[in-house]
């Protein structure tokens, strides 16, 4: 595995993949990396020639706020774990080098930024649509695999891909979950055993309220409800938000039909996390 540091060298060594017509997948993360990742990689190992992983603290997408300085960092084992699941190059850039003194340009995708995770973080989608548009454009890759777990960061993703015409396919994959279901994300690092087993309610909230579809639920509001009693009943779990949306707009429903999601987000103590569940209602 190749580790490359600079942007210079990078661009060297694309420009060296163009003569060799090779099919390039990219799996762009912020490191502490766990199953979640692996199995992203894994997809694009089966996919592609080559497979590019970046791992990059994004200052960008992170609020005043927010964990930017304790977010964790584990470095030799992120490089093991890429050596380990056949990555080819590792970029690893430190924020000088991605962002330069005179850095003054950003990206933002205006109408699925604006709810849910976009309200609650007002900068953070500008923060992750500049980076990627940053990053595909360095790598160009093929395709680019994220995962559904961040549901609302996916739309903007495809979204900007789209309107900036650039030539990567984006490949969504599962969701993968501990066995209780609580979704994996760098930051689950932060919960103690017993707020583990709080966070848990999140992913059963959600799978309540598919089930509830799946049994001819239509009316949002009694779906929402239902969710909501759940984690109300779990002490020291603060709701954010629990919405049944349009799977590809993000605009809240009253009614259920066709393709959805249930987003749901929560805080236990300082520690926020995100879920979501796509279902279709059968007609």
């Amino acid at each position: 595995m190749r580790i490359i540091r600079s942007i210079r060298g990078l661009q060297t060594w694309r420009r060296k993949q163009n003569s060799q017509n090779v099919k390039i997948g990219f799996v762009p993360t912020m490191g502490a990396l766990h199953e979640g990742h692996l199995s992203l990689i894994r997809q694009a190992r089966k996919h592609c020639h080559n497979v590019v992983v970046s791992i990059f603290v994004n200052p960008l997408q992170f609020g005043p706020a927010e964990d930017l300085s304790r977010y964790p960092r584990t470095v030799k084992s992120d490089q093991a774990l890429c050596r380990k699941a056949g990555v080819d190059l590792l970029f690893w850039p430190s924020n000088a080098v991605f962002y330069p003194k005179d850095f003054q340009t950003s990206v933002t995708v205006n109408q699925l930024s604006q709810r849910w995770e976009g309200e609650a973080r007002p900068t953070h989608f500008e923060g992750v649509a500049t980076v990627v548009t940053k990053l595909l454009c360095l790598i160009r890759p093929n395709q680019a695999y994220f995962g559904q777990k961040d549901y609302q960061q996916l739309l903007v993703v495809k979204q900007l891909v789209q309107d900036l015409n650039i030539d990567t396919r984006i490949v969504c994959c599962p969701t993968i979950r501990e066995s209780d279901g609580l979704a994996l994300s760098s930051r689950n690092q932060y919960l103690s055993e017993s707020q583990r087993t709080q966070a848990s309610g999140l992913s059963a909230a959600l799978r309540q309220g598919v089930q509830a579809i799946n049994q001819g639920a239509t009316n949002v509001r009694a779906i929402q409800n239902s969710m909501q009693k759940m984690l109300q009943e779990i002490s020291g779990v603060k709701i954010e938000y629990l919405a049944v949306c349009d799977a590809e707009t993000l605009e809240p429903l009253t009614s259920v039909k066709g393709r959805v999601v249930l987003l749901g987000a929560i805080q236990i103590g300082a520690i926020r996390l995100i879920d979501n569940l796509l279902v279709k209602r059968s007609l």
